[in-house]
């Protein structure tokens, strides 16, 4: 098994790392206090869509799970809404999709929006199918685009939406390298120019318990802030592999995307992103280094493509400031969604089930189970924007949170100290932008059908 080293794509030429990727710059753009998002403000922006009575119409690209229930949600703001258009690589996933929107069966754990079957109007015409699919469906007549497909072909989904004036709303995490992360701020600085809003679904900024927790945090419930502890440790994966026969290499990698470190980003990137990013949101800062340790110990089929089944990284802040963070898919162990912010007078913990703040053996604080679904509300949200024209911009905290994923995931795999100056500077390319399903893929398996996996102390990451 080839194991000593994760090949890359060829390193592509790509611009210098722009203003925004300073932390004085990351400062400016993310919230300071719990009340308020990261926003980006241009003089510049235009009255779009300034008549609340307009019919807003949606393009989905991606249809799979996460991608049904945004639409859902899209679906159920207020307003006049439709979905138009939508795009996928394969047929069977845009037909399921549209199958149980239309028949109002999309109810998901992450989904409040009740029966959208009536705001569905999608022709055959506007079902678009391939890997250029989501130029044809951004170009359909659509105010808003919804980007769902696998995290690597997020930045050239939103600099296309974007370029062509559409308002967003994009999945996390936002890109899987640095490449990538650096495509995303540049695109996020013409949406400002161009007056358009965009959402990232880093749907904690957007519910009740986290926006108080944070608030009382800020205002010195658990004192002076010491350190912070984060967790997404599961079981297996809620995805399963795709079988190979009858598909061209990248066809396989793309039906597997989750498995494969240049689709998804790793674990780390895919779905630990949430708890970093409430991290830096604590902070109101990223990391300046990283280090730690994971691997495969459990999953380790071929089929399982290339990504850990754990990761456990020390992250440092400018100020000195440790994150610890343990990510882990590993079946029999213990479970554990949630952050804590340990401070000189007391604990706040918080999770998707319920937040607290503790000083000593004393609660002085928790919120209510039963709140608003942040899922919906991050799109009642960034639709309001859209039709009140107000400022609205989550690339750029959606970028940084993503780029701490990534440095975690360099430390984890190469088996040093990473720091993020470096890593947000890297020329290194893990993707492809191709087209075509007989277009090389970024990586191959070797003879025994393995892909090469990541061994610290020898993978070069930088």
């Amino acid at each position: 098994m080839k194991s000593d080293n994760v090949p890359l794509a060829a390193a592509k030429a790509v611009p210098q790392v722009p203003a925004e990727t300073s932390r004085r710059a990351f400062l400016s753009t993310t919230a300071v206090t719990a009340g308020s998002l990261p926003l980006l403000t241009s003089p510049l922006q235009a009255a779009v869509h300034r008549q609340g009575d307009e019919t807003l119409k949606v393009a989905v690209i991606g249809c799979g799970g996460r991608g049904s229930g945004a639409v859902a949600q899209a679906l159920g703001t207020s307003g006049p809404v439709k979905l138009w258009a939508m795009a996928d690589a394969f047929r069977d996933r845009l037909d399921v999709s549209l199958g149980s929107l239309s028949r109002g069966l999309e109810k998901r754990y992450d989904q409040d929006a009740g029966d959208v079957s009536g705001r569905v109007d999608v022709s055959e015409d506007r079902k678009f199918v391939g890997l250029d699919a989501y130029r044809h469906a951004i170009d359909s007549g659509v105010e808003v685009v919804i980007i769902t497909g696998p995290p690597a072909y997020r930045p050239l989904h939103f600099e296309y939406a974007i370029k062509a004036g559409k308002h967003v709303f994009m999945e996390k995490p936002v890109a899987t390298d640095a490449v990538g992360v650096r495509r995303i701020l540049q695109t996020a600085k013409l949406a400002d120019e161009k007056g358009l809003k965009v959402g990232v679904g880093l749907q904690r900024h957007h519910q009740a318990s986290y926006l108080e927790t944070l608030r009382r945090i800020n205002n010195g419930d658990i004192g002076k802030l010491q350190s912070l502890r984060c967790y997404w440790n599961t079981g297996n994966p809620a995805k399963k592999p795709f079988p190979r026969e009858g598909l061209t290499e990248l066809e396989y990698q793309i039906r597997n995307w989750y498995f494969f470190t240049w689709l998804s980003g790793d674990h780390i990137c895919e779905q630990h992103i949430h708890n970093l990013d409430v991290c830096n949101w604590i902070m109101n800062d990223h990391p300046v280094s990283a280090e730690g340790v994971g691997g495969r110990q459990v999953r380790t089929g071929a089929e399982y493509g290339q990504i850990f089944d754990h990761h456990a990284v020390e992250y440092t802040y400018a100020n000195g400031m440790k994150m610890f963070s343990q990510c882990r898919q590993i079946p029999g162990c213990v479970n554990q969604v949630a952050e804590f912010a340990h401070g000189d007078k007391g604990v706040a913990e918080l999770s998707q089930v319920q937040c607290s703040i503790r000083q000593g053996a004393q609660e002085i604080w928790k919120s209510e189970r039963k709140a608003a679904n942040p899922y919906q509300v991050e799109h009642d949200d960034l639709f309001d924007a859209i039709r009140n024209n107000k400022p609205y911009n989550e690339a750029v905290n959606g970028a940084m949170s993503t780029m701490t994923a990534i440095l975690g995931r360099m430390a984890t795999y190469s088996g040093k100290r990473i720091q993020w100056d470096e890593a947000i500077a890297s020329e290194l390319s893990l993707t492809t932008d191709a087209e075509d399903w007989n277009a090389a893929a970024p990586i191959l398996p070797d003879e025994d059908g393995r892909y090469p996996v990541a061994k610290p102390g020898t993978t070069k990451v930088l």
